[in-house]
């Protein structure tokens, strides 16, 4: 990883690093779902570009392989629950992801948490302004950057396929 790619994580890991989707604690309107495995066992937030470094040697975290339209990446589980500061960048925007249309970065609901998450068939409008200001903003960070840039339009080819389930 270089220097760019850091410093786009870490400036898109600091813009919400306060921000949450409701001024409470969203996780107890689900029963902290997303931090939940899957029923194989599987769970995790994807990890953007470069970020797998920030949790080398940090006890409680695994990372593991996965597939993200053909090219590899990486999930991050925790074995409890995590501090929010801990917590990958995925963890911080779900249950919304910055989208790249047209050379502006807007915001949408990620269509994978639509099993979890109770917030997303509200619209954006059922989330705090400054949290997805925030995730726009990371987005705007992360998309001056190739590797994040690309990582964020595979994960979106990926999510296109589940709009037949909405």
């Amino acid at each position: 990883m270089n220097d760019e790619q850091m410093n786009a994580l870490l400036a898109a890991r600091a813009l919400t690093a306060a921000v949450t989707p409701l001024s409470t604690d969203c996780g107890r309107v689900c029963g902290h779902a997303c931090c939940q495995p899957d029923e194989t066992g599987r769970g995790g937030m994807l990890l953007f570009p470069g970020e797998e470094a920030l949790y080398r040697g940090l006890a409680g975290f695994a990372v593991t392989r996965t597939d993200l339209m053909g090219a590899p990446a990486l999930l991050l589980t925790c074995n409890d629950h995590c501090q929010r500061e801990e917590r990958p960048l995925s963890c911080r925007i779900f249950p919304l992801l910055p989208v790249l249309r047209e050379g502006r970065v807007g915001v949408v609901r990620d269509r994978r948490g639509y099993e979890v998450c109770p917030l997303l068939p509200s619209g954006l409008g059922g989330f705090r302004t400054d949290f997805v200001e925030a995730v726009r903003q990371a987005g705007e960070a992360l998309a001056r950057v190739d590797a994040h840039r690309c990582f964020l339009n595979r994960l979106h080819r990926q999510i296109a396929g589940f709009a037949d389930l909405l």
